[in-house]
């Protein structure tokens, strides 16, 4: 008896694998036409060493039937040795529409992130709601919606785009913490061409509409675009090193042996930034300079470049990078680069992990275009973010720091816990030479009239920077700690994040959350 139960088992294990077989072989044939790869061999090449264990595999099928069941596969395992909850829309089966069955399996996949407290990584592929179940089809995206709404600030949820993503589902990867596009293939949009065209009367492809390229240069809907899909999966799991399971773990932690060679990019990072304020340099070569081993993984780095974000490791603890990025724009904020570190910061703080800013700001970027865009309004966001942020705040002024810019950009004022400044950094209201213009108006008229202007502005612009420009003022008033050389930052900042390992980060204030500008 006991003999028999093991075959049967056994033949139910073959006709099992059997029907798994045949399905990724077709979806073997017709996803690798196409040049991308099936919804299972994603998953395997996300998860460690490939292996991964499937849920739900015959929902919506069965065996006898020859079924594998719905158009997604959904399930479990580790990524670089941490527990990791995953689905991709599988594109062979139906084109990849949600129905009902695909909804309740992506649901539970995500409740069951929720409930086991680790991250969740969706992968799209799909040709949208599944036409055929109508409203049910529908409204299986507003469950879905809720679910990774409550999920939100819970734990990381990231988003691979490998193909098309349209209509009401693209919303549920806009809701996740992180979306990654591949440079070919992936498309996201509300309304598709053929829509377009029909309604407005333009003409436009689907790269023009929502493409790779416009999503990571113009929209800022996508946080990073690779040239491949494994490029795509390689940069989540390089994402998920930097991040904890959820908001109530501990910030990965690694341990570090200090070397010679970060000793020594530390020592020399004055190099990197030029003297002169009106001097471009590549503030990302000064973030690599103070980071362990220089790894910097940059987020957003084709969107609003006049701000650069990331993640990185200091002694070893994890760490969220703000910096303004004077190779664009000299660093100026506006609209795009407000909305993008703020809700950088919000992601930091969601999930305790310490925030880095280093400035190097002249201000707001002017202009009527700016104003028309609500530069006031969304500008704002920077605001929110830090001054309702509770994790560890640190920052360093580089150089200048002018107007509400300095305000905003992690200051002491603000919320940074502390704050400090290279003894050349210029910090006031505005530039010397702006502020020289206005303060000293009759006597720079007089000596247009007398022929010494150029001289007489050059004085009354180097008194001005030597009275009130410089970091002295701020350490006086206390709006900085100190004064730091250098070659001193890395310490400095590593040393400031040990102090602030104890903070407590519980809010001062009991309430269901602000109301600040979205």
């Amino acid at each position: 008896m006991s003999t028999q139960n093991a075959q049967g088992r056994d033949a139910f294990i073959a006709a099992q694998d059997k029907v798994v077989a045949d399905a990724e072989a077709n979806a073997v044939s017709r996803q690798h036409a196409k040049n991308k790869m099936t919804a299972r061999e994603r998953l395997a090449m996300f998860f460690d060493d490939g292996v991964w264990h499937e849920i739900g595999q015959f929902i919506g099928g069965s065996v006898r039937s020859g079924k594998i069941g719905s158009a997604v596969a959904a399930g479990y395992g580790r990524v670089q040795g941490r527990m990791v909850a995953a689905y991709a829309q599988d594109f062979s089966v139906r084109g990849g529409t949600l129905g009902k069955v695909e909804g309740d399996k992506i649901i539970d996949l995500i409740e069951l992130g929720i409930r086991m407290r680790i991250p969740i990584v969706g992968i799209q592929d799909s040709g949208g709601a599944r036409i055929q179940e109508g409203v049910v089809a529908l409204a299986q995206y507003g469950r879905i919606f809720k679910k990774t709404c409550e999920a939100s600030g819970l734990v990381p949820q990231i988003s691979i785009i490998l193909g098309p993503c349209a209509g009401g589902a693209v919303y549920q990867p806009a809701l996740t913490d992180f979306i990654i596009m591949t440079r070919e293939n992936s498309h996201m949009f509300v309304t598709g061409p053929d829509v377009v065209a029909a309604t407005t009367g333009e003409k436009v492809t689907l790269e023009q509409l929502g493409g790779a390229a416009i999503h990571n240069f113009q929209s800022g809907v996508a946080h990073h675009m690779a040239d491949t899909e494994q490029e795509a999966i390689d940069y989540v799991r390089s994402l998920l090193d930097y991040l904890p399971s959820s908001c109530g773990a501990e910030p990965p932690r690694y341990d570090y042996a200090p070397n010679a060679e970060d000793e020594a990019a530390a020592a020399s990072v004055a190099d990197l930034v030029p003297a002169s304020g009106r001097v471009p340099y590549d503030v990302r070569d000064v973030v690599r300079a103070l980071v362990d081993h220089g790894e910097y993984v940059e987020i957003q780095e084709l969107f609003a470049p006049n701000v650069t974000i990331g993640f990185a490791c200091m002694d070893g603890c994890s760490i969220g990078v703000v910096a303004n990025q004077p190779m664009n724009d000299a660093g100026t904020l506006d609209v795009d680069a407000s909305e993008k570190a703020a809700r950088f910061v919000r992601f930091c703080d969601a999930f305790g992990l310490p925030v880095v800013t280093l400035v190097d700001v002249p201000g707001y970027r002017p202009g009527t275009e700016q104003e028309q865009a609500g530069i006031i309004r969304r500008g704002a966001k920077v605001i929110v973010a830090y001054a309702n942020a509770t994790v560890p705040m640190v920052t360093v002024i580089l150089r200048k720091a002018y107007g509400g810019a300095y305000i905003v950009m992690g200051s002491k004022s603000i919320g940074a816990d502390l704050a400090y400044a290279w003894p050349d950094a210029q910090i006031a209201v505005m530039g010397a030479e702006g502020a020289a213009s206005i303060m000293y108006r009759r006597e720079l008229a007089a000596a247009k009239e007398a022929g010494d202007f150029d001289e007489v502005k050059a004085r009354l612009v180097a008194a001005y920077e030597a009275e009130t420009v410089n970091p002295d003022v701020s350490v006086r008033s206390g709006q900085l700690d100190a004064i730091i050389r250098p070659s001193d930052t890395r310490q400095v900042i590593i040393d400031s994040l040990h102090l602030l390992a104890s903070k407590d980060q519980s809010a001062p204030h009991v309430k269901r959350h602000d109301n600040g500008p979205l």
